[in-house]
């Protein structure tokens, strides 16, 4: 006796317990939500990551941001920032400066290219959250977020 037969077109994968765990459901979710999102970048010839959004959008509400600030925000460590910000840099999307009140830090700025790419970006990820969206209503989109949140910060607590 050993394991099942493999797969095929008309035998459905036989996923065990994966299907009732929370944390498989989180990433196939993630995995297409992704997808989607890069599909509508690429449709609209733009190349932006769900990670560069996030902080190109941090950069933009937080003016004068530090690196080390920023990594906090994101959860990655510094040496994880770096590349990305050299990548948004060479786009002309952002740039460093010395921060006004620590010679040893950098402060962050969208540049006047970064502002009007990010909202083109902006629109992008509207239509791509309706679409994600589609089979919920407004207030199961609510709650769904305030649930995932909730999730995330047990998750942060142990």
């Amino acid at each position: 006796m050993g394991r099942p037969p493999a797969s095929s077109p008309s035998r459905p994968l036989d996923r065990g317990l994966l299907p009732s765990l929370m944390g498989y459901a989180l990433r196939r979710t993630q995995s297409a939500v992704f997808a989607d999102f890069a599909a509508t970048f690429a449709t609209a010839g733009e190349s932006l990551s769900p990670g560069e959004f996030g902080l190109l959008v941090l950069v933009d509400r937080n003016a004068g941001l530090s690196q080390m600030a920023l990594a906090r925000a994101l959860g990655i460590d510094r040496s994880t920032l770096v590349p990305i910000l050299d990548r948004l840099q060479a786009r002309d999307l952002l740039v460093r400066r010395p921060s006004p009140t620590d010679g040893r830090t950098h402060a962050l700025a969208l540049t006047p290219a970064g502002r009007k790419a990010l909202a083109r970006f902006s629109r992008l990820v509207r239509t791509h959250e309706k679409r994600i969206a589609s089979g919920l209503s407004t207030a199961e989109t609510r709650t769904l977020i305030d649930l995932l949140e909730r999730v995330r910060a047990s998750a942060r607590s142990l």
